[in-house]
């Protein structure tokens, strides 16, 4: 008796699921299922955010240097997602700028770019 009852629930619960599941009406999209795009493309007052994001904190660490060189070295070897990101977090007043800029000043590349720089008496 109690398998038959257990077994009569089961098909109890599986009938009301289908009924819980929603059935989009052909030619109308779903309410609220959309996904936030994730920009791709940096726009021109994106870039210009980045670009004083990273030079303020370049002078930060060089104070009393001309830092328009690192800065362009910085922002010529970030990758277009990377300064997105530092962009977007300025504006939402999000910190962790100072990490993102010290990871790319990390790279070889970036660090030639700067050491290059500097021997060129142009910082």
């Amino acid at each position: 008796m109690r398998i038959t009852s257990f077994a009569g629930l089961g098909i109890a619960a599986l009938a009301l699921a289908g009924c819980v599941a929603t059935t989009p009406m052909p030619g109308t999209a779903p309410i609220g299922q959309t996904t936030p795009q994730t920009p791709t493309v940096l726009d021109a007052a994106s870039r210009q955010v980045a670009r004083n994001v990273i030079n303020t904190e370049m002078q930060k660490r060089l104070p009393g240097a001309n830092t328009a060189p690192y800065t362009d070295c910085v922002v010529n070897n970030a990758t277009t997602a990377e300064l997105i990101d530092i962009a977007q977090a300025t504006r939402a007043g999000i910190g962790g700028t100072a990490d993102s800029v010290a990871s790319i000043v990390s790279r070889p590349a970036t660090t030639q770019c700067i050491a290059a720089a500097a021997q060129s008496g142009t910082a």
